[in-house]
């Protein structure tokens, strides 16, 4: 299984706790602190998302793999939606495959991507990568979450 490190294109639009929430939690009161405090909430939740190997809040990646068995276990979650899977077929050519072919399927902390009923993976060129374009994170981040 190969899934390789993803890309963000599509950055997060806010972060999981709001300048307001972080100042009545340190108690600071005025405008002064306003950019180190939304430096610390940043850097907070990229030290998390990177301890726990979770996106926290919404962005839109894409991230690569070999092979369509790789679809098994998709390398990010939780996993909001798949806006499309492009490969090279074998005569070299880009294709997008249609999402009549898979599914997502979503547990909590488990995703993966797969066929539907009667539909086969198609053929790839030897040696090419498979590119996935995803939402990953949380829509709303769970409240434990935020407060940690």
């Amino acid at each position: 299984m190969t899934w390789y490190p993803h890309t963000v294109t599509v950055a997060a639009a806010s972060e999981p706790v709001t300048l307001s929430e972080a100042k009545a939690q340190t108690r600071v009161d005025g405008t002064a602190s306003d950019t180190a405090l939304g430096l610390y909430i940043a850097s907070a939740r990229a030290h998390v998302e990177a301890y726990c190997g979770t996106p926290i809040v919404s962005r839109t990646v894409t991230v690569k793999s070999d092979s369509f068995e790789d679809f098994d276990k998709f390398p990010l979650a939780p996993l909001g939606s798949v806006s499309g899977i492009t490969y090279t077929d074998t005569a070299g050519d880009t294709q997008t495959l249609s999402a009549a072919v898979y599914e997502v399927r979503t547990d909590g902390l488990t995703a993966s991507l797969a066929l539907k009923y009667g539909k086969t993976w198609p053929s790839i060129q030897d040696g090419s990568r498979i590119t996935v374009t995803a939402v990953v994170g949380y829509s709303a981040v769970p409240d434990d979450v935020k407060h940690a």
